[in-house]
């Protein structure tokens, strides 16, 4: 997958934390409002794609996806409490988890992908032995 692909899958996933997180707090609906909760963790994690060097090895584990859910979080919430907004605990924490998930999910399910296909597309005389 090239990089461009990778950055938008990561995007849309941050967004649909935002979102998520939103709704759940009876704040969805506005767009100024979503806008104002995704830019931090959108920075963060453009400025991880662009530490980690995201393009060589876009869908890697390591270095890839840890440094980009990384800095996800550590700058998306350093950029809320700089523009004012809440921190809790909780929040950081539901953060790590739910980003973990989506940023990390992802790329192990593409690389457990062409191992399963492999597995799934052999001839069954050769699964057994």
């Amino acid at each position: 997958m090239r990089m461009a692909g990778a950055a938008v899958v990561d995007c849309c996933l941050v967004l649909v934390f935002v979102v998520i997180g939103r709704a759940s707090h009876g704040e969805a609906g506005r767009l100024a409002g979503l806008v104002s909760t995704a830019w931090p963790f959108l920075a963060g994690m453009g400025i991880g794609e662009l530490t980690t060097r995201s393009w060589r090895r876009p869908v890697a584990l390591v270095p890839t996806g840890i440094g980009v859910w990384l800095s996800t979080v550590t700058i998306g919430m350093s950029l809320r409490i700089l523009a004012g907004q809440g921190t809790a605990m909780a929040f950081i924490a539901v953060a790590l988890a739910f980003l973990g998930a989506f940023l990390l999910g992802w790329r192990v399910i593409v690389a457990l992908v062409p191992a399963l296909q492999r597995r799934f597309s052999s001839p069954a005389s050769e699964r057994r032995g």
